[in-house]
């Protein structure tokens, strides 16, 4: 429509502007009596400076049956039998892993981490005589005791480990402290013990790690080796002694810890898959938390925790069928003898394992309780 004058523009100003107003009025009724979607309703939650007056804690998303905390276990897989082990040794190690146990779930309960959960159910089982980690550590062919071990945390994909160290306490202790006070995620010998120390982990003379039936194996594979002319000799019967902890919290979030003394008659400075991460120790809340245990050069090579991960995250298997494929088919296919423990988001848990027994247990915010030695247990 072509204006002809100013006169003539305000003429129809006038007459249109009404109409404007109405639809304008119109509309802003239609929005207020549709129904709120979940942007709407998110909006209008009371807030510090609405309704209640006072500031209210976000509400956690809908858990379905996910339990509230999770904690699993775990104290080495091997030639574990029943009936080699005297009653009073027995009972003795499932007491130490029920130990562990209820020092993790003291955590959990009162609302803490899954990373803090991992590191007090790890340290019960470094301090212990039967696991071979910390206090329990195998001996090295050169008759010292060289640790390791490794922590992740699944909601940062943060992770700290130490290699080959011989006067930490609480191998664990250092690790989280790699993960959480230096730029790196793996120190060794020296240089670990050096930051351990200056970052206040507890220190012990080296004698605190000597066990004489620990001493006396070594003794006998040297006898071995000495007799046969050998370089090397693995000991008979062997049980890959690490231990381990994998958590769910109340916040959903997943972290996993491994600790070891590596295996018995270990050379030139061997290290295996407990401070790798990706091998022996891995989390990320996508997927799960997993802690391995069995002959650490295979758990390297195959990159078995992360293949247990990936497994969930690019095929969509889950936890249990993702363990039990690299543990029982895709290790047993290459002579890989060991286990996993796992927990996934949901809180559902996994404990495979190729050998004849594995110390192991977990249990739930919904009273669920298990510990485990033997394979006829599964």
């Amino acid at each position: 429509m072509l204006i002809s004058s100013p006169h003539q523009m305000i003429v129809n100003m006038k007459k249109w502007i009404p109409l404007f107003f109405c639809c304008c009025l119109a509309l802003s009724a239609c929005q207020n009596n549709a129904e709120p979607g979940p942007a709407t309703a998110a909006k209008a939650a009371p807030t510090a400076t609405e309704d209640t007056g006072q500031t209210t804690e976000a509400q956690p998303a809908d858990q379905g049956d996910r339990p509230d905390y999770v904690l699993v276990i775990h104290g080495g897989a091997g030639s574990i039998r029943r009936g080699v082990l005297s009653p009073e040794r027995e009972k003795s190690i499932r007491q130490a892993l029920q130990a562990a146990l209820d020092a993790g779930e003291a955590v959990l309960k009162a609302g803490g981490s899954s990373i803090d959960a991992v590191q007090a159910a790890i340290i019960p089982l470094e301090n212990s005589l039967h696991f071979n980690a910390g206090k329990g550590a195998v001996f090295t062919h050169d008759g010292t005791n060289e640790m390791d071990a490794s922590i992740m945390d699944g909601a940062t994909m943060d992770a700290g480990a130490v290699g080959g160290v011989t006067i930490l306490k609480n191998p664990i202790v250092a690790a989280r402290a790699v993960m959480e006070k230096s730029p790196h995620v793996l120190l060794t010998r020296k240089g670990a013990e050096t930051f351990a120390t200056e970052n206040g982990v507890e220190t012990v003379d080296p004698s605190y790690f000597f066990v004489q039936d620990r001493w006396e194996t070594l003794q006998s594979i040297l006898d071995e080796e000495n007799k046969s002319g050998s370089r090397y000799t693995a000991p008979a019967n062997s049980k890959y002694g690490t231990v381990g902890a994998v958590a769910l919290d109340r916040q959903g979030n997943l972290a996993a810890g491994t600790s070891t003394g590596g295996m018995t008659n270990k050379r030139w400075g061997r290290i295996g898959d407990s401070p790798i991460i990706g091998a022996g120790t891995y989390a990320s809340n996508a997927t799960c938390a997993l802690s391995c245990t069995g002959h650490g050069e295979y758990y390297i090579r195959y990159a078995v925790a992360h293949d247990v991960s990936a497994l969930m995250e690019y095929k969509e298997l889950s936890l249990s069928e993702a363990a039990d494929l690299v543990i029982n088919e895709k290790l047993v296919k290459v002579g890989g003898a060991g286990g996993i423990i796992g927990v996934d988001a949901q809180g559902n848990v996994a404990m495979p394992f190729n050998t004849s027994g594995m110390y192991r247990g977990y249990l739930k915010s919904t009273g669920e309780k298990v510990i485990e030695m033997y394979k006829e247990e599964e």
